[in-house]
C-alpha cells in the first residue's frame, strides 16, 4: 500500500498545474524526498509553492479517472516514472536548466545511466544526410555509445533505425506522453525502440504532441547525451536548438559539413564557425567523448556503489559471467594494475563499451579504480 500511496502522490504532483519543476523540486526537498509528504505539504499551503487556481483546483478534486490510467500505465511490464529520488535517475540531467523530476519510461530505463551521443538533423534531410546518419549511428553504437534521438522524421529516424540495424540500444526522447508516438508514421520504430531500447519523455500518458513541447524535449536529449552530434540542419532548425542546450551545459558539440550550395548544410556551417568541432568520421566524436565516458562511469559508481554493497548477495551468478568481452577483459587484466589504453589494446575492446564494463565489474566489487586511469583485479572475496 505504501508504494501504491507513493506512486499516486507522484502522479498528482506532476499533473498539478502551474507547479513547475523547480518549484516541486523544492518542496520534495522540504518534505525530505516524500512524494506523500510533499503532496500533503502543498495540498495544504498550495499558496507557499505558488499553486492557485486550476492546480489548487486540482489538488482539491483530482480527476481520479487519469489517475488510474497513469496507475495502470506504470503497472505494466517495462513500464517506469523514473523519478529524481531514485538513486538511479540520470546524473546528466541534474546539471541542466531547469532539471527534469520525473521521466516516464517505456524500455529498459537503465540505458539512460549509459554513455550517450545525441545524433540529430533536419526532419526534411537529403540523401546524402540520411546516408551520413546511419553510417555516424551504426559506427557509434560498434564503438559502444549509446545513440540518442528525438524519434522525428529524417535524420531522427535514421539515427534510431540504424542504431537498431547494428544491434544496440537506442533512446528516443519525445515531445509526448509515452503511450503516443509521433510522427505516427514511426510507430513501428517506436515500438521497437521499446523492445531494444528504451523512450522517455517528461509528458505524461495521453499526452498529445504540441510545438511548444519540443524544445522541452530537446534539453532533455541534449542533458542525457555527453555530445551532440548535428547532421544535417537548415539555418533555422530544430537541431541548432539542441545544439545551443548542448553548449549552454558545458557539452561537446559536433557537426558534420556539407556543400554551401545545400541549405541544409547552412546550419552545420554556423555551429562550426561557432565554435562546434568539425566531425567527419564517427571515430572523432568516439575519441573525443571517451573522457568523458569513463568520468560518467566513475560518477555513477560512486552514486550506485553504496545501494549495490548493500543489496545482499544471492546465489545466482550475474549475467555478465557468461558474457565473452567480460571474459576477454579480466583476463586482459592479470593481477597487476593496467592502464586503460592497455587494455584497449589488450582487448580490441571500443573505449566506451570498456567504461561500461568496468563500472560493472566495480560495482560487484571485482575490479577497482586506481590512480592514472588503472584498473585492477581485486582478489576474491
Amino acid at each position: 500500500m505504501a508504494d501504491l500511496d507513493n506512486d499516486r502522490a507522484w502522479v498528482l504532483l506532476l499533473r498539478t498545474p502551474g507547479l513547475s519543476a523547480s518549484r516541486l523540486r523544492q518542496l520534495l526537498v522540504d518534505a525530505g524526498r516524500s512524494a506523500t509528504s510533499a503532496l500533503d505539504r502543498v495540498a495544504r499551503r498550495p499558496e507557499a509553492y505558488r499553486v492557485a487556481g486550476a492546480g489548487a483546483a486540482w489538488l482539491a478534486a483530482p480527476d481520479e479517472a487519469r489517475i488510474e490510467a497513469d496507475l495502470a500505465w506504470m503497472a505494466e511490464p517495462g513500464h517506469r516514472l523514473l523519478r529524481c529520488t531514485d538513486e538511479d535517475f540520470p546524473p546528466q540531467l541534474e546539471a541542466i536548466t531547469p532539471a527534469p523530476v520525473a521521466l516516464w519510461v517505456a524500455g529498459d530505463a537503465s540505458l539512460l545511466l549509459r554513455p550517450q551521443v545525441a545524433v540529430i538533423g533536419s526532419r526534411s534531410a537529403g540523401p546524402v544526410g540520411l546516408a551520413n546518419a546511419r553510417a555516424f549511428a551504426r559506427d557509434l553504437t560498434a564503438a559502444g555509445l549509446v545513440v540518442t534521438s528525438g524519434l522525428a522524421d529524417g535524420v531522427d529516424g535514421a539515427a534510431h533505425t540504424a542504431a537498431l540495424e547494428a544491434g544496440g540500444p537506442t533512446i528516443a526522447v519525445v515531445g509526448t506522453g509515452p503511450d503516443r508516438v509521433y510522427p505516427r508514421k514511426h510507430l513501428a520504430l517506436a515500438r521497437a525502440i521499446v523492445d531494444q531500447g528504451a523512450m522517455a519523455t517528461e509528458f505524461p500518458p495521453g499526452t498529445s504532441a504540441r510545438p511548444d513541447h519540443f524544445p522541452r524535449r530537446n534539453r532533455i536529449i541534449a542533458g542525457l547525451s555527453l555530445g551532440t552530434l548535428v547532421i544535417e540542419a537548415g539555418e533555422k532548425s530544430g537541431s541548432l536548438i539542441t545544439a545551443r542546450f548542448a553548449a549552454e551545459q558545458g557539452r561537446e558539440v559536433f557537426a558534420v559539413p556539407g556543400s554551401i550550395h545545400n541549405p541544409l548544410a547552412e546550419g552545420c556551417h554556423q555551429l562550426i564557425a561557432d565554435g562546434a568541432r568539425l566531425v567527419q568520421r564517427a571515430d572523432d566524436v568516439v575519441q573525443v567523448l571517451a573522457p568523458a565516458a569513463l568520468e560518467l562511469g566513475r560518477e555513477l559508481a560512486a552514486r550506485l556503489g553504496s545501494a549495490e554493497a548493500a543489496k545482499p548477495r544471492g546465489t545466482a551468478a550475474p549475467a555478465w559471467r557468461d558474457d565473452p568481452d567480460y571474459l576477454r577483459l579480466l583476463a586482459a587484466m592479470g593481477d597487476d594494475p593496467v592502464p586503460l589504453d592497455d587494455l584497449v589494446t589488450r582487448t580490441s575492446l571500443p573505449v566506451t563499451s570498456l567504461a561500461s564494463m568496468l563500472l560493472m565489474l566495480e560495482l560487484e566489487d571485482i575490479v577497482a579504480t586506481l590512480p592514472g586511469n588503472r584498473y585492477q583485479r581485486l582478489p576474491p572475496r
